[in-house]
């Protein structure tokens, strides 16, 4: 496992500058209109519901333009990640733009251990964040330490249906597991999801699936309380190339019949007060 985080943390500290200087998470907009928020935080608005002066943490946070858009919302936010040039990418854009934002490194399996217990009003979590983590259940606890009574988890996920589906293949089908497994899926590629001509140098990463029921199941047994499951037919990047077309806000779907999958899914859930 921690061989695992390792090159992991490797890929993404190369990914990041890439990521950072692309159109895709538009930097430039940000620091241009102090208003502007992320494709997925506007994505997710219509379901987060109000954050201000709520104290929030964003695990996973990558370069942190969906933490920036969070707090433009109002929320007094945290964000942590394992790669350091991930959050160095953050921090310039956090001072470029005068944001009070305090970032950490750290595995999110630490998270406890960097902010302490009951420390949260709102833990939130984004795209593509779960399949970087071996198993769920340590990563619900987490969660669940996190949250003081009251506090809620908002989090929108690729859907592990898609996580399933072979990405390079004409026609997607089903080629990857879907429950969580023990040994990692190994790959190894010199791109990115974001529309560059510079390579990865650093082209080996680890992931892993969690079901729907296995991600549900783990948090409940922690004590929380579902209290939104929400799938969506798109997906914030284009999951299938040769598959999916636009659909606005940044959002991709299947051009044929997209009811056939579930591409994303937004869960909710509250500690009890």
């Amino acid at each position: 496992m921690t061989d695992s985080f390792e090159v992991n943390r490797a890929n993404w500290d190369d990914r990041a500058p890439i990521h950072a200087r692309s159109a895709y998470y538009e930097f430039d907009k940000f620091k241009a209109d102090p208003a502007h928020l992320s494709q997925i935080v506007r994505f997710d608005q219509p379901r987060l519901g109000d954050v201000s002066g709520l104290r929030t943490v964003h695990l996973q946070c990558h370069i942190g333009t969906d933490t920036l858009s969070l707090h433009r919302l109002g929320a007094r936010i945290s964000g942590l990640d394992l790669s350091p040039a991930s959050l160095a990418e953050a921090r310039k854009l956090a001072d470029a733009t005068g944001a009070d934002i305090d970032y950490h490194e750290a595995n999110v399996y630490d998270a406890v251990e960097v902010f302490g217990e009951n420390a949260f009003d709102l833990v939130y979590t984004g795209i593509g964040a779960l399949c970087w983590l071996p198993k769920i259940v340590p990563w619900a606890e987490v969660v669940a330490r996190l949250l003081r009574p009251g506090g809620r988890l908002f989090m929108r996920e690729g859907h592990p249906m898609l996580w399933t589906l072979d990405d390079e293949s004409e026609r997607a089908w089903p080629k990857y597991d879907y429950f969580e497994h023990d040994e990692p899926l190994v790959f190894s590629d010199d791109t990115t999801y974001v529309d560059t001509d510079e390579p990865v140098r650093t082209t080996i990463t680890h992931s892993w699936n969690h079901s729907l029921g296995e991600i549900v199941t783990a948090l409940l047994d922690q004590g929380l309380i579902l209290t939104g499951l929400t799938e969506h037919d798109t997906a914030a990047w284009n999951a299938l190339p040769h598959e999916m077309e636009e659909a606005g806000g940044g959002e991709w779907r299947l051009r044929d019949n997209p009811r056939r999958i579930a591409a994303s899914y937004t869960l909710q859930a509250r500690r009890p007060a």
